[in-house]
């Protein structure tokens, strides 16, 4: 038992990894031909692109391991069966449920593999690549809307943090890529929603966890009861700087410019868990991240669904028309999983049960294929 692990481990990680660097490099060549339009426009140049496309690797490995996975699956159990060593070992009293745990075995350790590429390396890397872009571009960032970024945070008493006071709105017409914000506009309001405070800022930087240096500051402060009584005025000054403590980090105004698949569960969970306490929604962000906990998963049902391609005849098909199948099941899977995440997000159905669906449906499709070739 301990040989045959050792073998179909080795051919077949080898086999994956193999269709995993040919993915990647048809995956790379296209990101840079997509790159290339920008290239020359401000300081951006074909080291740059080069660098961009080079950062986005782990991503992009992330999104095919599941496919490699069940390519190179398919791939080494149709030369067993072709070589008629699956034979051979299935006459030597290899089970269906021995051949699934050997694969089972061997698809813990691409999981392993698949959550350090999505929790650590993906998500740096994907940062990497932005603030190269914007870096070389010198360009600032905003979130596509004439009046800037808009985000909300909660106002808490500065004793007792778990006392929320009041809400604040803060516009930021560019995000600078060394993260400083500029042109910045506050708007504080009670709990009861009246206007408390208004502040412009030119500029914002974060000097200590939660806490941001205004610069430029023109404040102006607004009584409880102006609404009722006109005759008592606002009260304006300047300020050459100010301290602002919000729930708003760097990180926090980064997901917003980020994919939501490209962030690690923990961002996830952290930014939907600021989105769930300012009322706003947080479908996508729950989606992506009972994705992010799922999607490794599916390298397992990858390897089951390529099980049953070893139990096929040589008159059924040569092993080019199963790779062929694969590819074709692999291309299927990706677009149900995208396809659900899109529709979970239009009909608000719970983010686990739209994210565990395409791996529970190829499942059921796995087991029926395993049925069926051993009945046959």
């Amino acid at each position: 038992m301990k040989v045959l692990q050792r073998y179909f481990g080795t051919e077949i990680i080898r086999a994956v990894f193999f269709v995993l660097l040919a993915l990647l490099v048809l995956t790379s060549f296209f990101d840079l031909m997509n790159e290339a339009s920008s290239v020359n426009k401000g300081g951006y140049q074909i080291k740059h692109a080069l660098l961009y496309v080079l950062l986005n690797i782990p991503g992009n490995a992330y999104d095919f391991l599941p496919i490699a996975a069940l390519i190179g699956t398919i791939y080494v159990l149709a030369q067993f069966a072709s070589n008629s060593e699956f034979t051979i070992m299935r006459a030597a009293s290899m089970s269906s449920w021995t051949a699934a745990k050997i694969l089972a075995k061997i698809a813990i350790i691409l999981i392993a593999f698949t959550f350090l590429l999505g929790e650590v390396i993906a998500p740096m890397s994907a940062k990497t690549a932005k603030k190269v872009k914007l870096a070389a571009t010198s360009g600032p960032v905003t979130q596509g809307f004439r009046s800037g970024l808009w985000t909300k945070d909660l106002i808490r008493d500065s004793h007792d943090k778990s006392v929320v006071t009041g809400t604040r709105f803060l516009n930021v017409r560019e995000v600078s890529p060394s993260r400083a914000l500029l042109g910045v506009k506050v708007y504080e309001f009670d709990t009861n929603f009246q206007l408390l405070r208004e502040i412009n800022a030119s500029k914002a930087e974060y000097i200590r966890s939660h806490v941001w240096r205004l610069s430029d500051v023109v404040e102006t402060d607004f009584p409880k009861n102006l609404a009722q009584d006109t005759k008592i005025a606002s009260n304006t000054h300047k300020l050459a700087t100010k301290e602002l403590e919000s729930e708003i980090t760097p990180d926090i105004l980064a997901v917003l410019f980020i994919d939501p698949d490209r962030m690690s569960a923990y961002e996830l969970a952290s930014y939907t868990r600021h989105l769930s306490e300012n009322k706003q929604a947080t479908e996508r962000y729950e989606i992506a991240f009972w994705k992010k906990l799922t999607y490794p998963i599916s390298i397992l049902v990858m390897m089951a669904l390529a099980l049953p391609f070893a139990y096929l005849h040589a008159r059924d098909g040569g092993i080019s028309l199963r790779i062929f199948s694969g590819i074709m099941l692999g291309m299927v899977f990706y677009l149900v999983n995208s396809l659900f995440s899109h529709l979970g997000m239009i009909n608000t159905w719970p983010a686990m049960i739209t994210a565990l669906f395409p791996s529970l449906l190829f499942s059921g499709m796995a087991y029926a294929g395993l049925r069926y070739v051993e009945r046959n």
